[in-house]
């Protein structure tokens, strides 16, 4: 096998009570790539459509992933070829839902896949953490993680890496609203607070926990409770434009909470069923079009599988 298509997905991560830890995979918004052995030694990115990005490997993330997994690589094998990577981008850079992420897991996981799998999908995440450090000047893990191994992903220590896998609500969708502005990852970090109090931080705690009891027990109505921020979202929010109305309105038409996707300025809500996802979708739609900014939704059941073999 000297060629592979994927689908590598979009993902929210810092959902609600979960801040750099919590993430889940998306199953209909994503990039599309090729990746294919080459003649030549070493990382070559031929072709990019969508977005204007780097062809220089070590300013694309997905050149800076593929780098981390050769250099593993050269340590263990003597191989006499290279990879060619083709990135055909849907996920618009900055905009929440983990665009370097797809990239980045994508590489990894077709390179891994053509060699044979020497690699565990937590090797990969190693790797791909190299693409998000280019990308946001830190190595996170919790859009990556849920690109690798689909469905929800806990970040349970990063020193060393342990990723868990949650499962997820049979029926649930998630409906992405992304305001076509930027929040640069600086900016949104810069507001927030240097320390919280014990009563917020055990707020946190709790609801954290019983989301990911929710999760394992299948209880909607749990796992609608816990999706309160106390301690990043009062902060953030306030850099995204209505965000107070298009939480109000989704709650409305039925979601079962609603959220800042990565540092955004995309808005993620949770919904059950498709039919409670498309009246949210219309929803935060109308809120939108009485601003003079420009939207997109998507609206995406939850992917369990992660990155997606298309092609062999």
């Amino acid at each position: 096998m000297n060629e592979i298509k994927i689908f590598a997905p979009a993902t929210v991560a810092n959902i609600s009570c979960g801040f750099d830890v919590l993430g889940c995979c998306l199953d209909s918004i994503g990039d599309e790539m090729i990746i294919r052995k080459s003649a030549d030694k070493g990382i070559r990115i031929t072709k990019i459509t969508g977005e204007i990005l780097p062809y220089e490997t070590k300013k694309n993330v997905a050149g800076v992933a593929a780098l981390a997994l050769l250099e593993k690589l050269n340590t263990e094998l003597d191989f006499d070829f290279g990879f060619e990577i083709e990135i055909y981008k849907n996920i618009k850079p900055g905009s929440g839902i983990g665009s370097s992420a797809a990239s980045a897991a994508g590489v990894v996981f077709a390179m891994n896949r053509l060699l044979g799998e020497p690699f565990s999908k937590l090797e990969l995440v190693e790797f791909s953490r190299e693409g998000e450090r280019l990308a946001c000047g830190s190595p996170i893990a919790d859009n990556v993680a849920p690109a690798l191994f689909g469905g929800f992903t806990l970040v349970k220590s990063t020193d060393p890496l342990k990723i868990i896998e949650l499962p997820t609500l049979p029926d649930l969708y998630a409906v992405i609203i992304h305001p076509q502005i930027e929040i640069k990852t600086s900016d949104s970090r810069a507001v927030l607070p240097t320390t919280i109090s014990l009563e917020l931080a055990t707020k946190q705690w709790a609801n954290l926990g019983s989301l990911v009891h929710a999760l394992h027990i299948e209880n909607y109505e749990l796992f609608s409770e816990s999706l309160v921020d106390f301690i990043v979202e009062p902060h953030r929010s306030k850099l995204i434009p209505d965000f107070d109305k298009v939480k109000q309105e989704s709650k409305r038409a039925g979601a079962l909470g609603c959220g800042i996707s990565g540092s955004g300025p995309s808005i993620f809500t949770f919904c059950k069923g498709e039919q409670t996802a498309d009246n949210v979708s219309n929803a935060i739609s109308e809120v939108y079009k009485k601003t003079q900014i420009p939207y997109h939704v998507y609206s995406s059941k939850i992917n369990t599988q992660g990155v997606k073999i298309l092609e062999l």
